[in-house]
């Protein structure tokens, strides 16, 4: 089966110099994947082989969504940018999938206007793979929802862990919601209240998992509010920054401490790989009627490629037809708004 993913060459720090290279590479990684590349045609062309292939088409574009535009500027002005036209793709059907490293604000924003939710979703959520001490779970909501209600947790432990049990094929992956403790009496009341909901969800719920827990993947879906993840993820994005800096002062302080660096050289690659952030880039915006992943602005071409992959295997695997029949076998009540305490 053939896998059609519209890329938005255009959209992040780089443009077509790093959309167009990965998404070639990615057509070597995937043999049934195809390619819709969006954008200006004429830059488009200049970056790619005479001997491109048959898996490559390409639509044009006028215009570009700028890294710091408004959402609402964006979606209302710019109904040709490279980002809408493959959202558009998407949502005629020639296109499985798109992806595009612009801006998450206005992405987001284009891709529930042009998409709409799946039943019984409220809200999407973006949703990414982080390394773990055992190897890697998923996180959602990182941003896109900054105040989400029980019911709204409920969902996002749902999509997650249909995500997780399509593309990893894991039947019952675990689900833990973030909180400041373990115990059932711990965290706000819309905390407490998704936690009941997810216990009588039938999904493989685990409890509550402290901040630590995440790195130790104690759960295969971590679940949290919008704005909680963001920090969350900022922070240990910026943490993972100032221990490399740590780590290249110590190794520079000194003729001896060089000749340290030399020979711990194979360890310091081999950490260097399995911490790379650029092997976990791309984020699932999940709950739309279609797939749309989005790349981190500053991606090279390896980053780059592995969010194509996301998508790529995020479609081929039939995420949202999992996501739709689970939200249909949820007992209504349990997606009822409750109200506060």
């Amino acid at each position: 089966m053939t896998i059609t993913i519209a890329i938005d060459c255009m959209g992040g720090d780089h443009g077509p110099r790093v959309t167009v290279p990965a998404a070639l590479a990615a057509l070597q990684r995937h043999p049934e994947l195809s390619v819709i590349l969006v954008g200006l045609e004429d830059q488009l062309r200049l970056l790619l082989p005479n001997d491109a292939g048959g898996r490559i088409a390409m639509r044009h574009a006028s215009e570009i969504v700028g890294m710091d535009e408004s959402p609402a500027l964006a979606m209302r002005s710019k109904k040709d940018s490279s980002m809408r036209v493959a959202v558009n793709l998407v949502k005629s059907g020639e296109a499985d999938a798109s992806v595009s490293a612009g801006n998450t604000g206005a992405l987001m924003a284009i891709s529930r206007f042009v998409l709409k939710t799946l039943p019984g979703i409220d809200r999407p959520a973006i949703c990414t793979t982080l390394p773990t001490t055992t190897g890697h779970t998923h996180v959602l909501d990182l941003g896109a929802n900054v105040d989400s209600g029980p019911e709204h947790l409920l969902q996002f432990g749902i999509m997650g862990a249909m995500l997780v049990a399509a593309v990893e094929h894991k039947e019952r992956p675990t689900v833990g919601l973030l909180n400041i403790g373990e115990e059932e009496i711990k965290g706000n009341e819309v905390v407490k209240r998704a936690a009941e909901l997810l216990r009588d969800s039938g999904l493989n719920f685990i409890g509550n998992i402290e901040g630590d827990g995440v790195y130790k993947g104690e759960a295969d879906v971590v679940v949290c509010d919008g704005f909680v993840g963001n920090v969350a993820l900022k922070i240990s994005e910026g943490l993972a920054q100032m221990l490399a800096t740590f780590l290249r002062q110590a190794f520079k302080k000194n003729i001896f401490t060089r000749l340290a660096a030399l020979a711990a050289l194979p360890v310091l690659n081999a950490f260097k790989a399995r911490a790379d952030h650029r092997r976990y880039n791309g984020a699932c915006l999940l709950g739309l009627k279609g797939v749309v992943v989005k790349s981190h602005g500053s991606a090279d071409e390896f980053a780059f490629t592995n969010a194509i992959t996301v998508a790529y295997e995020t479609a081929a695997n039939d995420v949202l037809a999992r996501i739709t029949e689970r939200m249909a076998q949820l007992h209504p009540t349990a997606l009822e708004p409750q109200e506060s305490v």
